[in-house]
């Protein structure tokens, strides 16, 4: 008899959350402090458009690379040194005299938070062989908890007076003890090695599981990377963009409007939790990525920012389960590669942060904001229909798996 898997380890739960926390935080720090940032440097929005790009590709190669490094060193390895880039990147932002030296500062930010992504979703995985849509749900809530504090609390401090360095650096801080954290703790060990160092919760790998060319399941990651990376640049190019949207509004108030519409997230992600694993998961997240969509054009088309901000309160409780839903899909198709499964999905995640949030502000400069936000509920529909495809690629796997 095979003995049950144990019970993933409650310090391991709360670590893994504590470091999304960091993440969801520093996710929309920089937008939370945009046109301050802006005025310090002389930049415009085109500028700004250039430092996400450079932080999201670093962040995409981060979590590409992370996980094919994780099978090969670990996470007590790979973690840490994720948490120590971007410990490094918010302190070299935080001191940068130029606005070269700030852009330079993207790399190691975004890789930092890229590795610590995809390697805390792997993580996440290996942990929990059931009820993954719950665990991946309360996981990435946590994520949303940070990005709804942090434009609340930016927006408190700028107003009482506070420069935006000393909060880069404070965040810097919180980053080096995430690292330590990481590093003294016993982590499954995410090696690819089927004696000693294989995870204790993974199950053993059977030839199917290896055969790379196995009925649908390869085609249905890819396609689900294609949707998890339309998700991504809707939900970043709202996110990063929202407070320059809610521009005519005071400050406090554009962040406030931020920070509902990761309140929104937060509930969706919560709501998710609590019922997402009595449904199909790719079905939840279609409705959610539509519901999504909808909302973004009904905000983009509100007559006031009261109006607006209700509207993208429901666009975040739309988006808020579909990243997690994806990752537990991934995780379904490959269930001994988890580190690589979803370092892949995080990467490719990360590639529709590269490519459609930069743009929109170069939308922002020649046509109006407005229409760089309009196209996240096109990307959010699109990637309602991507999961629909893997779905289906997904169900053809498992007819022909012997």
């Amino acid at each position: 008899m095979q003995p049950s898997p144990p019970r993933p380890r409650r310090d391991l739960v709360l670590l893994g959350w504590g470091a999304f926390l960091l993440i969801g935080w520093n996710s929309v720090l920089v937008p939370s402090l945009l046109p301050t940032i802006e005025s310090t440097f002389a930049v415009t929005d085109a500028e700004l458009g250039i430092y996400f790009l450079i932080s999201a590709f670093a962040y995409a190669a981060a979590s590409f690379i992370g996980g094919l490094m994780t099978e090969r060193v670990g996470r007590r390895v790979s973690l840490p040194i994720a948490a120590v880039l971007l410990g490094v990147g918010l302190a070299l932002a935080a001191s940068a005299p130029t606005w070269p030296v700030f852009l330079l500062a993207g790399v190691p930010v975004g890789a930092g938070a890229g590795g610590i992504d995809g390697g805390v979703n792997g993580l996440s995985l290996a942990l929990f062989e059931e009820g993954r849509g719950r665990a991946l749900n309360l996981l990435h809530l946590f994520f949303a908890v940070g990005a709804l504090v942090a434009p609340l609390a930016v927006g408190l401090l700028i107003t009482a007076g506070l420069d935006w360095p000393p909060i880069l650096a404070a965040t810097a801080l919180v980053a080096a003890a995430v690292a330590i954290a990481l590093r003294t703790r016993p982590l499954p060990s995410g090696i690819r090695d089927r004696s000693h160092d294989r995870d204790e919760t993974e199950p053993a790998p059977d030839a199917a599981d290896l055969e790379s060319s196995s009925g649908g399941r390869p085609a249905a990651l890819l396609v689900l990377a294609a949707a998890i990376a339309c998700y991504v640049a809707a939900e970043i190019g709202v996110s990063n963009w929202l407070v320059r949207f809610l521009d005519a509004a005071p400050v406090a108030v554009a962040t406030f409007g931020l920070s509902v519409f990761w309140t929104g997230l937060m509930l969706g992600r919560l709501v998710a939790a609590r019922y997402s694993d009595r449904f199909d998961l790719a079905a939840v997240a279609i409705v959610s990525s539509v519901v999504a969509g909808i909302a973004v054009a009904i905000g983009v088309a509100a007559p006031t920012p009261a109006i607006a901000i209700g509207a993208f309160a429901v666009a975040g409780f739309g988006f808020g389960p579909v990243f997690p839903l994806i990752i537990a899909i991934g995780g379904e198709l490959y269930p001994t590669r988890v580190a690589a499964a979803s370092g892949t999905l995080t990467g490719a995640a990360v590639v529709g942060s590269m490519l459609y949030p930069p743009l929109i502000g170069f939308l922002s400069v020649r046509y109006g904001i407005g229409l760089g936000i309009l196209g996240t509920s096109v990307l959010a529909i699109a990637g309602a229909a991507a999961i629909a495809g893997a779905t289906r690629l997904r169900a053809r796997y498992v007819s022909v798996r012997p």
